[in-house]
């Protein structure tokens, strides 16, 4: 039997590049090379495209050194890379794509834009699943006809910020503080702050909006942070739960990805009932923003009454040493290597 080729495309232009070539490493070293010829492509900052040699290369930063572009051809009939060397262009046929890119212009949709006009299958969340799911507003939006609890919210655009008076009237009458100030569409927890007073709301507001040209303010849900993982194309199922302790005031960030007090519990000490309803949430957000592949859906558990409130959904979740989606998969028995083959194989079957 002949093998496959997958391409690999990792990096990218958001603020999560450097978690994307981590990432990349864990998803390549786990892709059974017996069955697969790969094929790697790292995005620069720059929204360059580069032809990889080696895991080496992605370890060690030097891939951006590379001088061969490749670029995912969107004329379905070459259903495959382009590689420019110097004058010549080289076409390498490609079977599955598996994006490992996380934040804008990786999960957002619009590569995946890209992978549809490629007719090529593909890893992960399509276009609209993508789009709504890195928009919390419109994640907001969709939940809201679920019956779901979630954190009441204020919807701010730029262009209310001229009368920044009337915003923050609205924002008091609606919330109490502390509340939170989010970007809608930035990704990794940027531009996030905490606001206690009308000082720290509107410098909030104004920290978000360099981010994205909305911004949600929440109540803040006092309670833990809980993640479930989601795996499967046409019946998704859901793996059991995982906490979140963040070593900050709130897992921005610096504290998810840089702050050695962070820690992930596997199994945590939760109410049988209050963990199937997590579950049983997840499995209907993915299903109501169209997921397919994987997501990862995150809720916090209130410390009082321990209601069930969802926070947000990731559709290409992390996979590094510290990440909670394959961690939750490993705990069910589903080693990283059948991981990442029933991810690949989700691609074939959408």
């Amino acid at each position: 039997m002949s093998k496959k080729s997958i391409a690999v495309i990792f990096g990218g232009k958001s603020s999560e590049h450097e978690v994307s070539c981590v990432s990349a490493v864990t998803v390549i070293e786990n892709i059974d090379t017996d069955a697969y010829n790969l094929v790697l492509i790292g995005i620069t900052k720059e929204g360059k495209w580069l032809k990889v040699d080696s895991i080496e290369q992605i370890t060690s930063g030097t891939w951006y050194n590379s001088t061969e572009n490749a670029v995912l051809s969107p004329d379905a009939s070459h259903k495959g890379i382009l590689v420019v060397k110097g004058n010549t262009v080289e076409k390498i046929t490609i079977d599955v794509v598996f994006p490992v890119l996380h934040g804008l212009n990786g999960e957002d949709g619009t590569i995946q834009g890209l992978f549809e006009l490629s007719g090529i299958p593909y890893v992960g969340c399509g276009v609209l699943a993508s789009s709504i799911s890195m928009d919390k507003l419109y994640t907001k939006i969709v939940v809201d006809t679920l019956n779901i609890r979630q954190a009441k919210y204020v919807a701010v655009l730029k262009s209310d910020m001229k009368n920044i008076n009337e915003v923050v009237e609205k924002v008091e009458e609606k919330l109490s503080y502390p509340v939170f100030v989010k970007p809608s569409n930035a990704g990794s927890s940027q531009g996030v702050s905490k606001a206690h007073d009308r000082d720290e709301l509107v410098a909030g507001l104004e920290a978000a909006m360099k981010h994205d040209r909305k911004v949600l303010v929440e109540e803040t849900i006092v309670g833990r942070e809980i993640e479930c993982a989601i795996l499967g194309g046409n019946e998704p199922k859901a793996s059991g739960v995982g906490e979140i302790l963040a070593a900050a005031d709130f897992y921005d960030y610096e504290a998810k990805y840089h702050n050695a007090e962070s820690k992930t519990v596997i199994s945590p000490d939760l109410p049988k009932e209050v963990e199937e309803k997590i579950r049983e949430s997840a499995v209907r957000i993915f299903k109501a923003v169209d997921g397919y592949g994987l997501s990862r859906v995150d809720f916090f558990v209130e410390k009082d009454t321990n209601d069930v409130v969802f926070n947000e959904i990731n559709t290409l979740p992390g996979f590094t040493g510290i990440s909670m989606y394959p961690m939750l998969w490993e705990a069910k028995g589903i080693s990283k290597k059948t991981l990442v083959e029933k991810i690949i194989q989700s691609a074939y079957s959408r």
